[in-house]
């Protein structure tokens, strides 16, 4: 990939283009409820900012908060954040093998850092009309944009902490997610459509039986059945 190439700038500003609507409105006010949880919380702007633009996962972001004000071990901490980072490995390895071999260069262990719940559905909605070598491009601008407000995003809520009611601020919290749902039910694929159903319906269910793996239980079991229904629905042609 050569950054000079006309093609490869054009795609660059495309995705950062189409991060600047709700992509990136989402993640920004996802990140003012996180500051203001962190100023709450007892955490310096400087440590609350730092993990918008190390950690950039606001799950990762909320365990880091949270175990920081119990006065939890950073041993501790380090090891449930890198938890909550683990679905990143399955995000990413679903996108990297629609990027064209020739890019898969030093730069991806830098630009993998882009990868979050908005950017993942936004490029597995937009991978498929674009051409392979427009696609790190794209994901690059898209990402850069997305991250660029995290920190802004963070700092504007930590200091319009205590002029926003709590409940406010933890709305805002769980935008991206809702933005991730809206998102994912976007995408073509008939699995992930019945993977959303399932987990919709069986999720609240299982949260009842057992708070502490209801969603684990409900990823794995959720996901293994909507892939056998839809291959099942495959086999007899519909």
């Amino acid at each position: 990939m050569h950054w000079s190439d006309s093609e490869t700038r054009q795609a660059f500003l495309a995705g950062a283009r189409d991060a600047l609507g709700a992509p990136a409105l989402v993640l920004f006010a996802g990140m003012i409820g996180f500051g203001a949880l962190g100023r709450e919380s007892g955490l310096g702007v400087w440590v609350t900012s730092a993990t918008s633009f190390f950690i950039y996962a606001l799950p990762g972001q909320v365990v880091f908060v949270e175990m920081f004000a119990v006065g939890a071990s950073w041993l501790a901490i380090f090891l449930a954040v890198s938890l909550t980072a683990a679905r990143f490995l399955p995000m990413t390895l679903t996108l990297m093998p629609q990027v064209p071999r020739s890019h898969h260069k030093r730069l991806l262990y830098l630009l993998v850092h882009l990868v979050s719940m908005t950017t993942w559905a936004s490029m597995m909605s937009a991978f498929p009309r674009l051409k392979p070598e427009e696609r790190l491009p794209y994901f690059t601008g898209f990402g850069m944009v997305c991250w660029g407000v995290s920190v802004p995003g963070t700092v504007l809520g930590y200091l319009a902490a205590g002029y926003v009611p709590p409940s406010v601020t933890l709305g805002l919290v769980f935008l991206n997610p809702l933005f991730f749902l809206l998102m994912f039910a976007e995408v073509r694929q008939r699995a992930s459509r019945l993977a959303l159903l399932i987990g919709g319906v069986s999720g609240p269910l299982m949260h009842l039986m057992a708070p502490g793996w209801s969603l684990l239980v409900c990823g794995v079991v959720g996901g293994s059945a909507a892939f056998l229904l839809d291959r099942m629905l495959r086999l007899h042609g519909r």
